[in-house]
């Protein structure tokens, strides 16, 4: 496998707690390049290597940036993201270990491109053993001048501020991360209007994941087109992955697009322990789509993937093993959405609630033929009518599981 540390190159190279230490490896040099661009020159150079959102939606992030700036009015907001609550999925959470200041250079890169005075990092409570080092990288950047009024004497003011949140999975949509900030209860709002034109406190608001962010100071600097040869298509540059579940070697790689997921499980990851047979490997997370071993030699790109029937969500890829059935699987992971949805529309809380009760009653064998076709057509209601994007992906896996192991649903699901 081709070795690519792009979005990684900074990792162990230099004190995570030193402005001085980053700048030694060349940090800032890219807000300093940036600066002196015209801020459509840097969105054009995003949208042409086709970077796409990194959290899930995969919306092209050229393309937001440029809306971002177009839309009218004073004092806007850049945030970050950083709540990954999806399991499986823990990339974001090297990049806030291992460059921290990466990070805050982007985040101020996005703010001058799109014409904001102040950006928002959240993140999720369970990453508060990083929370004094974020915290030291936005009081150093500032000392240095790279935060505050007037940055680089270019007449360009921003600030950046930390929240934590208290560990809502539903808090990763951004109306009701948005609303967690504000200090209300982090649910989900209607749209429209959409975040872009009425955010945070009212105001026009850029909302980013961390991976997408970190991305372009890399970007700016990347003279030699190192990205641009990576992938192709629709799917250029590499990809930050989370392997998890029954594997010997689970953590976070970054990889070329194109590599197969074989490649990935069995040579990054190290394989299935004990070389145990695989059940199936769902990819983006718990609202992610399963798959069963016949996708491991299919390309991890956005184009392959989801004609394969899954999708690249999150980045996350959880591998269970022939000891687990699908049953069971299915029945934990809507463990996970009973338990994490906010409860404020009807057909995700009903739904998850229904599906959840149809699940346990395959398991007893008292499930009908009947109780099958309520929980698909639940399933199809709770997509395409819940509020937000967790009840309208919660039962990805379940109709997935549907297509890819249709025997587990026959005979009313009593097997």
């Amino acid at each position: 496998m081709r070795d690519i540390k792009f979005l990684t190159k900074n990792f162990g190279k230099y004190d995570t707690n030193s402005i001085g230490s980053y700048m030694s490896i060349g940090g800032f040099e890219a807000l300093k390049k940036a600066v002196n661009m015209d801020p459509q020159e840097i969105t054009d150079l995003i949208a042409s290597v086709k970077v796409k959102g990194r959290g899930g939606a995969e919306y092209d992030l050229g393309r937001k940036w440029s809306q971002a700036r177009e839309v009218r009015g004073e004092n806007k907001i850049i945030i970050c993201n950083a709540d990954e609550g999806e399991t499986t999925t823990f990339k974001d959470r090297v990049l806030l270990k291992n460059d921290p200041f990466n990070l805050i250079e982007a985040m101020i890169i996005a703010g001058y491109v799109v014409g904001a005075t102040e950006g928002f990092i959240y993140m999720r409570a369970e990453y508060f053993c990083y929370r004094a080092s974020i915290l030291s990288a936005i009081r150093q950047a500032k000392n240095y001048g790279f935060l505050g009024t007037n940055i680089l004497g270019k007449g360009f003011d921003f600030n950046i501020r930390l929240y934590s949140g208290a560990g809502a999975y539903v808090c990763g949509e951004g109306t009701a991360l948005i609303r967690s900030i504000e200090g209300k209860a982090g649910r989900p709002r209607m749209k429209p209007p959409f975040i872009k034109q009425s955010g945070a406190f009212a105001r026009p608001t850029c909302l980013n994941n961390v991976e997408s962010l970190s991305i372009v100071p890399h970007l700016l600097m990347d003279t030699e087109g190192v990205y641009a040869s990576c992938g192709g298509g629709g799917s250029i540059g590499t990809k930050l992955v989370s392997v998890a579940g029954n594997v010997n070697c689970p953590g976070t790689f970054e990889i070329p697009f194109g590599t197969p997921v074989r490649e990935i499980i069995y040579d990054l990851a190290g394989g299935v322990q004990k070389d145990r047979k695989i059940r199936l490997i769902q990819f983006g997370g718990a609202s992610g789509k399963i798959a069963d071993d016949s996708i491991l030699d299919t390309p991890y790109t956005y184009e392959d993937l989801r004609a394969a029937g899954v999708m690249v969500g999150s980045g996350g890829i959880l591998v269970i093993d022939e000891r687990t059935s699908v049953l069971d699987f299915l029945r934990m992971n809507q463990e996970f959405f009973s338990e994490e949805s906010c409860g404020q529309c009807t057909p995700c809380r009903e739904g998850n609630l229904h599906i959840k009760i149809i699940l346990d009653k395959m398991a007893e064998g008292t499930a009908t033929a009947e109780d099958i076709h309520m929980m698909k057509k639940i399933a199809k209601v709770m997509s395409m009518s819940s509020l937000c994007g967790l009840g309208e992906t919660a039962q990805n896996t379940l109709m997935s599981a549907m297509k890819v192991f249709p025997e587990v649903f026959e005979a009313g699901g009593a097997k």
